[in-house]
């Protein structure tokens, strides 16, 4: 794209986000919900096809994790909500209307915390409601037709539309990011992006005017962080090019690319009116006990929030922390950790399991579903290395295998002859055939070149098969010395 002023121009971005939520069964009809590559359209029923006569029938788990979602969101559910018809024709839509919440959600009102650049922000949320999803077209490459699955069609979505309140693309996938942790600790849905549990849409527009906003456009089913954030940044280049050369911005909805990296057009944006909105005569309204409301609240998760600000305590980097909460039993595993050992012990388990472990991970050697996470042995190797009992290396070789067939550090580091020689009356014999071996070097210390001590050290290591404690040899060496 050409260069434009950028600089002119106040980008305003809501984003609103269709998470699957955790249910077994369908949200009107009793069909068992599943996830990955199936036969088309044998999930389905009568209520799926949009059958005359077929009736559905509300799955009272949506509504539970629809509570569960409000509290997580930082706000509670409303006493009072109901079901609308949502009516728009299209293949994938068999009844030729969606039902869904439109004019009294189950959600109103939320945030979400977010912190890009060091800087932490509030992003607002307007309103989430439950609603059913439509099936999915496919089109058959180098075909003149396109087929119809309707295995999601009737799945529980709950959908969270955003304040406009995000302005830049960072600040978007930080958003879409944390939403998914968030809905994920909260167990309100797996939030799986590659099975399409959680897709979002992002409304964008630009003005030169922070008061006032600009005509929007909304890029809908993108499913991932990364096409967020590109979408994003797409849309505001491409708008503010269109105003710059004198042209107007059109409303309507846009695809996302992924292979060329840019949005494209797909069709005019239709506005409330245009769906004909109007009361689900054959689902009854939702009205929630107060009982059933504070029970669900005291049953709640902990929050990654508060999960990240409690990691936050031990001086650990962002990026660790992210990696941390990326898994679920490794954010609540430390959230443990830190709560009842010290910062030290704390910390240097984070670490490992932030670099190492991801690391392993990363590199496919095992998974975290692999991973035996043991809260006493974790602690236990972090003490054999503050006591010198093994060295910073030894407790990685350790780590690997401990994670995963369970032994017991001690008992690893015993098998593989990994416990450090730190007693004297193991080093001397070592230190003194080094230093007699080395003439040079222990000149070279003795004459105040503190580098030759480094060289000792590697010497004793050696002879030691890497066993020697170096700081402890380091002492040895120079009280021998009597430096």
């Amino acid at each position: 794209m050409k260069k434009n002023n950028s600089s002119n121009y106040f980008p305003t971005i809501g984003i609103e986000c269709h998470v699957q939520l955790k249910t077994k069964t369908k949200l009107f009809a009793a069909v068992k919900i599943s996830e990955g590559d199936i036969r088309p359209n044998i999930a389905t029923s009568h209520i799926c096809f949009g059958m005359p006569g077929a009736l559905p029938v509300l799955n009272e788990r949506a509504i539970y994790l629809g509570i569960k979602a409000a509290f997580a969101l930082n706000t509670k559910p409303q006493i009072f909500s109901k079901f609308d018809r949502k009516h728009y024709f299209y293949p994938d839509l068999p009844k030729g209307y969606q039902i869904t919440q439109f004019s009294q959600p189950i959600i109103l009102g939320g945030s979400v915390g977010i912190k890009t650049n060091g800087e932490n922000k509030i992003i607002n949320i307007t309103r989430a409601h439950i609603e059913e999803d439509a099936g999915k077209i496919i089109h058959p490459p180098g075909k003149d037709y396109s087929l119809v699955d309707l295995n999601r069609a009737g799945v529980p979505l709950l959908e969270i539309v955003s304040e406009p309140e995000i302005h830049t693309a960072e600040d978007a996938r930080a958003y879409a990011q944390e939403l998914n942790l968030i809905m994920r600790y909260a167990d309100v849905s797996n939030a799986d992006m590659y099975l399409g549990n959680m897709r979002f849409d992002v409304n964008v527009s630009v003005s030169k005017d922070q008061s006032k906003l600009g005509t929007r456009t909304e890029t809908k089913n993108l499913n991932s962080f990364k096409s967020v954030e590109k979408a994003v940044e797409y849309e505001i280049k491409r708008q503010i090019e269109l105003l710059e050369s004198g042209k107007q911005i059109v409303q309507e909805t846009r695809g996302w690319d992924d292979a060329k990296q840019r949005t494209f057009s797909q069709r005019s944006k239709e506005d409330a009116h245009d769906y004909r909105y109007f009361p689900e005569p054959d689902v009854p309204p939702v009205i929630l006990d107060q009982e059933l409301i504070n029970k669900i609240k005291s049953e709640m998760p902990i929050t990654v929030s508060l999960i990240r600000n409690k990691l936050s305590t031990i001086g650990i980097e962002d990026s660790a922390i992210d990696t941390l909460l990326s898994e679920i039993k490794v954010g609540n595993f430390m959230y443990e950790i830190v709560n009842k050992y010290s910062v030290h012990t704390a910390k240097k388990i984070a670490n490992w399991l932030s670099s190492d472990v991801q690391g392993y991970v990363a590199d496919r050697v095992f998974t975290w579903d692999q991973v035996k996470l043991n809260e006493s042995s974790m602690v236990e190797l972090a003490k054999l290395t503050e006591d010198n009992t093994i060295s910073s290396t030894s407790a990685k070789l350790i780590l690997k295998e401990m994670l995963l067939n369970g032994e017991k550090p001690v008992d690893i580091a015993n098998k593989l002859k990994l416990v450090q020689l730190s007693g004297s009356d193991d080093l001397l014999p070592i230190i003194q055939k080094v230093i007699s071996e080395n003439p040079d070097a222990v000149a070279d210390l003795v004459a105040g070149k503190d580098k030759a001590i480094g060289y000792l050290v590697g010497q004793v290591m050696k002879l030691s098969s890497g066993k020697a404690d170096p700081e402890i040899s380091s002492k040895l060496i120079r009280q021998e010395l009597k430096l």
